[in-house]
């Protein structure tokens, strides 16, 4: 028995060895049927960071198989489809040709590789990456990894009350359970917001501790009490260089302490969600958002965004705020809660499909002022709305939510009804069952890990599959392997939306010429503007400006000019696949010389991850690229331990003073911790 179990012991070890993590597979390998052949293919192929299929398959004259090949999924390419067959998915093409195979000869019942051509014409997906290559997810492993980064975001927040040690002021060994918790809701306001303070902050502190580059703010009233919050990882500064353009806040959730909880959210390349950091607020006052503002800015190196979209509650707190920090930026209503709140006042009204086509068009599909002035004054007059306050209220903002007075400003189109439903999501789950604030952050923080999931999966996508073009030409090829695949799909809508479109010349002077264009339906005169020169076109409907994409008027003279790529400057880099390469980060700082040279030192920090985050794709890719990183990051460190300067700054870091620290922090009420705090 002691041999059979030794026999089967040496037999699983050698199976593990097989299908281990062997980086390379050598001609002669064994293995005993098809299903193993395949699982040890697989096993290479994910270490390499590629994704394999099933190719040629060989019989003798018995219909014994003889041999079996295994190839690269890029093997190939895509054939044309049938125009006459509809599909309701068109699927992205793969294919890039790649002879990389793997072919096994079946001798005596053993299946023997007989040969390996290991040379690919694309680069290998990055670590991070590997577990979204196809094949991949029938290893086990694999497949355990991809389940769980689904289920994170997914967890009950109930069953992480106790998650935290004595160090972070949790309960977990306290001896305290649920059944405890009504006693705790019986505390004061105060009470619970100072004991859930410290152990929030001391959670942000362990969070600093782990990234360099995570900021957190808090400020005090006059008896030294915590009242709002704010925090941000570093991932969020980063996000923040390459998206910062558009934010939107929101200020429609709460916590059991009657903590107004608020995101800061933007749209990333993929127009996905993204998340900026998050706030705690005692109350809605224009003082709590103006030091939110200030705080978040300088978390952010003074960049400002071009439009901040808010929700409608406490509009005009939010407005002197905004008008007071951040002076350049456009100050939006998000349209999709302005709609949800008029089922409320004009409830009777809203059935009615008469008056939903002149609100729509109220909100949706004015393009001047006249004309939106003229759609209103119709709206009023004919429900008879004169009297109704809601509606003179929203009058009176109008220039915060009616698109006439700012098409002008990039917005992302981030203020339609589907991108604000789907921020709004963020918090219902758990923003009336969690009692202390460490777990709402958590859960803040498992809703950011999924979005940044779903970015890396869209970025894999981008990478390793293009858009089927509907018509093989120049400009649909050019927008392909720019745009990322979603912002492709707008742009390709546009460009086929020029079949649609009437075009007239109105006047030329052989260099500057202009056009009169109709879509075909509607009555509504576009006028386009375009130079020979320099290429530069102009559309009154200013698709370009606020969304960063060209309209299907210009790409109508664009296509009469026989263009056969996109313009240059019409391609904005934030929605292409490189937007996170090469970032400029902000170079403003802080007036006082203490936070100026945090600020600095922040936003150096700051770029050297971005060029770091991209050598260190690059030298992930292969062995020799890792060793090649390797070695120029220990020449660096010997450089920088000889460089003057620097050891004079680690020098004067552990000399500073804990106390001498927050003694100059305190400022006006509020105690900071900044993302670099040595």
């Amino acid at each position: 028995m002691d041999s059979d179990f030794q026999s089967k012991s040496l037999e699983k070890s050698d199976k593990e060895a097989l299908f281990g993590e062997s980086d390379e597979l050598r001609v002669g390998m064994e293995v005993s049927d098809e299903s193993e052949a395949y699982q040890l293919c697989n096993t290479y192929a994910f270490n390499k960071g590629f994704s394999i299929r099933k190719g040629h398959l060989r019989r003798d004259s018995q219909n014994n198989v003889r041999q079996r090949e295994f190839l690269c999924s890029k093997e190939g390419f895509q054939v044309d489809e049938d125009l006459c067959e509809a599909k309701k998915v068109r699927r992205l093409d793969t294919r890039t040709g790649c002879k990389a195979v793997i072919r096994f000869t079946v001798e005596n019942g053993m299946w023997k590789l007989s040969y390996i051509n290991p040379v690919h014409n694309h680069e290998f997906a990055k670590p991070e990456e590997r577990q979204f290559l196809r094949s991949g997810r029938n290893i086990p492993s694999v497949r355990a990894n991809i389940l769980g980064s689904k289920s994170d975001g997914s967890i009950r927040t109930a069953k992480s009350h106790a998650y935290l040690g004595k160090e972070f002021g949790s309960d977990e060994n306290d001896g305290s359970t649920n059944q405890d918790l009504p006693n705790c809701l019986l505390r004061s306001k105060d009470e619970m917001i100072e004991q859930n303070g410290q152990s929030l902050i001391n959670y942000f502190k362990h969070k600093q501790m782990e990234d360099p580059n995570f900021f957190y703010s808090v400020q005090v009233d006059q008896f030294s009490r915590i009242t709002n919050y704010f925090w941000r990882d570093g991932r969020s500064k980063l996000d923040y260089d390459c998206f910062g353009d558009v934010v939107c806040f929101e200020t429609t959730f709460r916590t059991n302490s009657n903590l107004v909880c608020s995101p800061f959210l933007g749209v990333n390349h993929h127009w996905k969600n993204i998340s900026f950091g998050c706030a705690f607020l005692l109350d809605e006052s224009a003082d709590s958002f103006i030091w939110l503002f200030e705080t978040f800015l300088e978390s952010m190196g003074n960049k400002q965004p071009k439009t901040i979209f808010t929700d409608e509650d406490k509009a005009m707190e939010k407005a002197k705020a905004i008008e007071t920090v951040f002076p350049e930026t456009r100050h939006r209503l998000c349209n999709w809660q302005i709609s949800k709140n008029a089922t409320q006042h004009l409830a009777s009204l809203c059935a009615d499909p008469e008056f939903k086509k002149h609100f729509n068009k109220c909100f949706l599909d004015c393009f001047t002022e006249v004309e939106f002035q003229n759609s209103w004054d119709d709206m009023i007059k004919m429900f008879n709305l004169e009297s109704n306050s809601w509606l003179k209220m929203l009058y009176s903002l109008r220039e915060k939510w009616c698109p006439a007075f700012s098409l002008d400003t990039f917005s992302a189109n981030i203020g339609s009804s589907q991108r604000g439903e789907n921020t709004n999501t963020i918090f219902h789950q758990v923003s009336r069952k969690t009692v202390d604030l460490v777990s709402f952050v958590q859960h803040y923080e498992q809703k950011t890990k999924k979005m940044r999931f779903t970015e890396l999966e869209e970025d894999f996508r981008c990478k390793n599959a293009m858009p089927h073009l509907r018509v093989n030409s120049g400009i649909f090829k050019h927008a392909a392997t720019e745009y990322t695949v979603k912002m492709y799909s707008f742009f390709e809508n546009e460009l086929m939306s020029i079949f649609g479109v009437r075009m007239v010349e109105v006047s030329n002077d052989g260099n500057q010429y202009i056009y009169e264009a109709i879509e075909e339906g509607l009555q509504r005169v576009y006028m386009i503007q375009y130079n020979c020169t320099t290429s530069m076109i102009s559309c009154s409907c200013k698709l370009f400006e606020s969304m960063g994409l060209l309209c299907r008027h210009a790409l109508k003279v664009l296509d009469f000019k026989n263009y056969t790529s996109i313009p240059t400057q019409y391609i904005v880099k934030r929605w292409t696949k490189g937007a996170k390469k090469g970032i400029v980060v902000s170079n403003e700082f802080c007036k006082s010389s203490y936070r100026k040279a945090k600020s600095a030192q922040s936003l150096r920090l700051s770029e050297l991850m971005h060029e770091g985050n991209n050598v260190f794709g690059i030298g992930s890719l292969c062995d020799s690229g890792t060793r090649i990183v390797r070695q120029k990051l220990a020449e660096t460190i010997k450089l920088l331990e000889s460089d003057e300067e620097t050891t004079n700054m680690l020098g004067s870091l552990s000399k500073v003073d804990d106390q001498s620290v927050r003694d100059v922090l305190l400022d006006n009420g509020s105690v900071e911790s900044s993302s670099c705090d040595g």
